[in-house]
């Protein structure tokens, strides 16, 4: 009966042991982040992959830009005037990021780390007319900026760190297992720290997989923004509609060439009685 007591302790220690040593090797799984902008023809695009246990788990490229307005003094140093502070994402800049089943997240710091941007994703799944229809979106960004920084701003009133993110925000959203791509520019507004300011961020040249990368260094099929698709179309069309017109005009011009030969072919029949006897 001792022995049996003594077990069910040692059996439940033993469990805690291993749920701690799974926990742990979760924690300490490999994780590995890898800015590759130097490979893009696109100076303005910047390349970032995040790799857990050897394999690519986040890939994402785009093009970045940040309108945010501030105020400085006006020349009576009574009145304040807001000017306005266009920073790009620069190549060479630091990356983190982390992988997980259902939320990713990539994070990049530059100039010195004056600023952040952190874009958390999401994968969530709804139960539809045709069954589970699974995708991931873009759920929040975070840019942290310092406006004490020169190269940017000028004699800012509220010079140091601030803050701005997004409000309830669902972007690029894809179906599960896709790549979302978009060439054209996206606008995303952030509520900043500084009051009554709103920081604009620019999106271009995107094509980004937080989940669900199947090959190393690889994008899966990509899912394309409605703006792409439509510009495709608008150019694609011209061409369409002049093949159809070239087509038309071939066969037309074929049924005349036809009709022509055959009329050609054709016994004339006299209509004056008095040409007969010249026939046969």
């Amino acid at each position: 009966m001792d022995l049996r007591r003594r077990a069910i302790p040692s059996a439940e220690r033993l469990r805690v042991l291993l749920l701690l040593f799974h926990a742990t090797a979760q924690i300490m799984a490999e994780q590995e982040v890898e800015n590759l902008s130097g490979l893009s023809t696109n100076p303005e695009k910047d390349i970032f992959v995040v790799r857990e246990n050897g394999t690519t788990c986040l890939m994402a490229e785009f093009a970045a830009k940040f309108i945010v307005p501030y105020d400085v003094w006006a020349s009576n140093y009574v009145d304040l005037i807001t000017e306005q502070a266009d920073i790009a994402l620069t190549r060479g800049a630091e990356v983190k990021g982390r992988c997980g089943p259902n939320e990713s997240e990539l994070q990049v710091f530059w100039v010195d780390r004056a600023y952040a941007l952190k874009m958390l994703f999401v994968k969530e799944s709804r139960n539809t007319s045709k069954g589970a229809e699974a995708t991931w979106r873009l759920s929040k960004v975070q840019f942290v900026y310092d406006s004490s920084e020169k190269t940017h701003f000028k004699d800012a009133v509220s010079a140091g760190k601030h803050t701005a993110n997004s409000h309830h925000l669902s972007a690029l959203v894809t179906p599960a297992g896709m790549s979302y791509e978009c060439q054209a520019q996206q606008t995303i507004s952030l509520a900043s720290s500084d009051p009554q300011k709103t920081v604009t961020m620019m999106l271009s040249a995107v094509h980004i997989q937080p989940f669900d990368i199947i090959s190393d260094f690889v994008f899966s099929e990509e899912h394309k923004c409605p703006v792409d698709e439509q510009e495709q179309l608008e150019e694609t069309l011209p061409l369409i509609l002049g093949l159809i017109l070239g087509l038309v005009i071939v066969v037309t011009l074929a049924i005349y060439h036809i009709h022509h030969k055959m009329t050609a072919n054709q016994v004339q029949i006299p209509r004056d009685r008095s040409q007969y006897k010249h026939m046969g």
